[in-house]
């Protein structure tokens, strides 16, 4: 290590060191309020003017982080800014911005390079840069390095560089970004080293991993691991619809075993920035390697169908009752991807919405976490939450559970909607609920 690295070594010893976040959403605004709270000035940086006027007027935009959070990490230094040139000013810089896939199923690192290309210009020596975006294993050593290099930085003498993986669950109390592990992929043990020292100012447990491919890789096993399982249960949930079981009564039966047996629950389909996006950067980069990820894709094409199973659902209910598809109208309980939270990234809810819409349907949504619907790059739709009650229920042909919120009315719905389908094992089976 150059005197530079040395420095930031003393500086993340004595605490002083100034942590730059890219990316304040999901992931980069908890972690930036994380760093605050133990007494670490931070940086926000972020392309949305918007998101750093609200932070600085001490507002937040992610439901489950409270105006008092902002107002807290504020008077520890939190600043959010749209100038990349105040990179210079912070000694750690971690980029937390979102890895999507483009329409043809392959990475998109666009967002991670222009946010890099932005910060480099005013890269100084002395810094670390970690990448915390979900992405294929060699993406630290292939895109970010190279960048560094050719402009005189090499990791491990007069900078350091590591990828660490993002772990958030978003509406789960047991759990927040100073108690799940922190893995650290180091490009040099002195680059890791250093990681390991930053990381440990904020999260109780960090995980070292012997380099960035090992951590990029374990972050995807982690998603991959829950989409296979789900697509799984989500296939056992189309073959016992067949059969007359009820899969989740199959489910709780199964979890009694104490051993061997880990639940998973189906459900319209995959949500969220990650488990339905990250296996096919693995299956891409697979593919240089000259492997075909068999097992995974077809636990994809399984989970990515199910919006279109939802709709079949939907279809044939309404037929039963002598009604068509085409004009129906029909209202959509949950949009966010999972239940008491506001993130509806690559919700199914969502899809069913488009799919619905393409038949001719006159669709409505109600969600008590997603008052509008926001703005999508593929989606447009000009709706707001409608209230659930008898009046409004009694409005719609069939209304369809895709997201089980704890704060909806379920004896309520149960008891004045003319048809529900149930997406999420919530209602008992009657005259007017169907498992889908």
């Amino acid at each position: 290590m150059n005197k530079a690295l040395t420095e930031l070594d003393v500086r993340l010893a004595n605490r002083t060191v100034v942590v730059g976040i890219y990316g304040l959403g999901y992931v980069g605004l908890p972690l930036a309020l994380r760093f605050a709270e133990v007494g670490v000035k931070v940086i926000g940086f972020d392309i949305d003017q918007n998101k750093v006027e609200l932070i600085g007027r001490g507002q937040s935009y992610i439901e489950r982080i409270t105006p008092l959070e902002i107002t807290a990490a504020q008077k520890h230094g939190l600043e959010a800014t749209t100038d990349f040139s105040r990179t210079v000013e912070a000694d750690a810089l971690i980029i937390c911005v979102p890895t999507p896939l483009d329409r043809h199923h392959a990475p998109d690192l666009s967002y991670v390079t222009d946010t890099v290309d932005a910060l480099l210009p005013f890269f100084r020596d002395g810094q670390l840069l970690s990448l915390e975006s979900t992405t294929y294993p060699g993406t630290t050593e292939e895109v970010l390095a190279p960048r560094l290099l050719a402009r005189g930085f090499t990791p491990g003498v007069n900078c350091a560089l590591l990828f660490s993986p993002e772990r958030e669950d978003p509406g789960n109390p047991n759990f927040t970004t100073k108690d799940i592990p922190k893995v650290v992929g180091g490009m040099t043990p002195a680059c890791l080293e250093l990681g390991k020292k930053l990381y440990s100012l904020a999260i109780d447990q960090v995980v070292p991993v012997s380099s960035p491919r090992v951590a990029e890789m374990s972050k995807l096993l982690e998603n991959i691991h829950r989409a296979v399982n789900i697509g799984l249960v989500n296939e056992m949930k189309i073959v016992a619809d067949k059969m007359g079981i009820d899969i989740f009564e199959v489910i709780r039966a199964a979890a009694t075993k104490p051993f061997g047996f880990v639940p998973y629950y189906p459900g319209p389909g995959l949500g969220g920035h990650c488990i339905p996006i990250d296996p096919f950067y693995l299956t891409w980069k697979a593919k240089e390697y000259g492997v075909n990820t068999r097992f995974i894709e077809l636990a994809g094409e399984v989970n990515h169908y199910m919006p279109k199973y939802v709709v079949e659902k939907i279809t044939e209910a309404l037929n039963n009752r002598g009604k068509a598809l085409k004009n129906s109208k029909i209202l959509i309980l949950g949009i966010a991807y999972k239940k008491n939270i506001d993130d509806t990234r690559e919700s199914p809810s969502i899809e069913i919405m488009d799919l619905l819409v393409q038949r001719g349907c006159f669709i409505a949504y109600s969600d008590p976490h997603v008052s509008s619907f926001p703005i999508k790059r593929d989606y447009r739709f000009d709706l707001q939450s409608v209230p659930i009650n008898e009046a409004s229920l009694n409005d719609f042909d069939c209304v369809v559970l895709a997201t089980d919120h704890d704060a909806f009315e379920y004896e309520l719905i149960m008891n004045q909607a003319r048809l529900i389908i149930d997406c999420r094992g919530r209602f008992v089976k009657g005259i007017n609920v169907v498992a889908a």
